[in-house]
């Protein structure tokens, strides 16, 4: 299937998400490209280190199209071929000389410029899957070789959020949860909630559900970990909100390897538009690769010095394991609790570099009622200004910011009758 061309100019990671803008990560694939520029080839190597790429295995050689046909004469073609063209030899005769050396089922990208003379329908019928205008850049090269594979394949890509606390106790959990019962209900995406504090999670009591299957069973028996057997695996909360829930027991320990949970975010992107991760306050390998892993990152802080730094920790460690996406988000939560001394968040602000997306009032009585009762802030109170809080951030994560209405005029109504004359 042959996706669409990137004619726009390059864009810019932006600290606002929007609904279309995601881009779903690769599959293990072997991706090679056949460079002319310099400049294009270093763009090509970056794309490698992108996390979407992770799993895929990307070689750069230069020499474009002639290249190519020579390498494949006598070694069997990848899954992806990446071809820059300068435009200095006829294109069209040299994708058909290799079509004859090419495997059925690889994939073709073409760099081009804009003095290319080849029309885009003549480069599709001879299987081009997409055809890039240059100069390209980093982003612009890892958004290519995705949507080949998230558009052919006509699977549901979905977005994963992860939340997380700066420190212990900060209420990162209730936070989560709240923001995705607000995703699946106003905003009508299909959620998952996976609570990945195996030992103490709290998703089971705050939804108030029992089940007796969750992560433990997924990720102690990855070997036959499908669709299916996840599904049978969830808890549903509401018609589309479901929850894989942690054991929340001592029997064992939970000691994993960095991609223990690899085969389970993977199964469920396929089925699920949105999964939130209910990530534990702890520093390890897997952790780690879940935070860095996902398309959008909430950091929860109370407003004190210990969050302060940590919170500025993270953004940094965040943004350099993660160039080319957009910047993590944190959210102040318990402010203004009695007798407490505090960071004003001008001041939070000032020091992490930036802005805080809400500032979370402290209130006992209701959250307090909320956990005990295992309901969300929107069940005990749909209007309530700390359940519009969730919903605000809700539509950030996901990029799905409410349209502001235009200002009505003093002088429409007159404007009205005289455009009706």
């Amino acid at each position: 299937m042959i996706s669409h061309a990137h004619q726009d100019p390059k864009e810019q990671p932006d600290i606002t998400p929007t609904a279309n803008d995601y881009i779903a990560p690769a599959p293990r694939v072997s991706v090679q490209a056949f460079c002319e520029t310099e400049q294009t080839a270093t763009a090509v190597r970056l794309a490698g280190e992108d996390r979407r790429l992770a799993k895929a295995h990307l070689s750069v050689q230069m020499g474009g199209m002639a290249a190519a046909i020579e390498t494949y004469d006598t070694v069997p073609t990848p899954n992806v071929i990446i071809l820059e063209t300068e435009g200095r030899s006829d294109i069209l005769a040299g994708l058909d000389q290799l079509a004859t050396v090419c495997d059925a089922g690889t994939r073709v990208v073409v760099i081009g410029n804009p003095n290319d003379a080849a029309p885009y329908r003549e480069l599709v019928r001879r299987g081009v899957n997409d055809y890039v205008v240059g100069p390209v850049d980093t982003l612009d090269v890892v958004r290519s070789i995705c949507s080949l594979f998230s558009a052919s394949e006509a699977v549901t890509a979905g977005r994963i959020i992860a939340v997380v606390g700066a420190k212990g106790g900060v209420g990162a959990s209730t936070v989560a949860h709240n923001v995705a019962w607000a995703i699946a209900r106003d905003l009508a995406m299909d959620s998952v909630v996976i609570d990945l504090d195996l030992a103490f999670g709290t998703a089971g009591l705050n939804y108030n559900q029992d089940p007796l299957q969750g992560i433990a069973n997924a990720v102690f028996s990855p070997d036959r970990l499908d669709t299916a057997v996840v599904e049978r695996l969830l808890a549903k909360c509401t018609d589309r909100l479901s929850l894989l829930a942690s054991p929340a027991s001592l029997d064992r320990v939970y000691d994993f390897g960095a991609e223990a949970f690899d085969s389970i975010f993977d199964t469920l992107r396929m089925t699920t538009p949105c999964v939130v991760l209910d990530v534990p306050h702890q520093w390890s390998g897997w952790t780690k690769r879940a935070l860095v892993g996902a398309d959008d990152i909430l950091i929860v802080a109370e407003p004190d010095l210990a969050n302060l730094r940590n919170t500025k920790n993270m953004l940094n460690m965040l943004k350099g394991s993660r160039p080319n996406d957009r910047m993590p988000l944190y959210c102040l939560n318990q402010v203004g609790m009695p007798k407490r001394p505090e960071i004003d968040a001008r001041g939070f602000a000032k020091t992490v570099e930036n802005q805080s997306i809400a500032s979370i009032p402290f209130d006992s009585r209701m959250f307090g009622t909320a956990a005990n009762n295992g309901q969300m802030i929107a069940e005990i109170s749909a209007n309530h200004r700390t359940a519009k809080m969730f919903l605000q951030i809700a539509r950030r994560l996901t990029g799905r910011e409410e349209a502001k209405k235009p200002q009505r005029s003093l002088l429409s109504p007159i404007m009205k009758k005289l455009r009706a004359k």
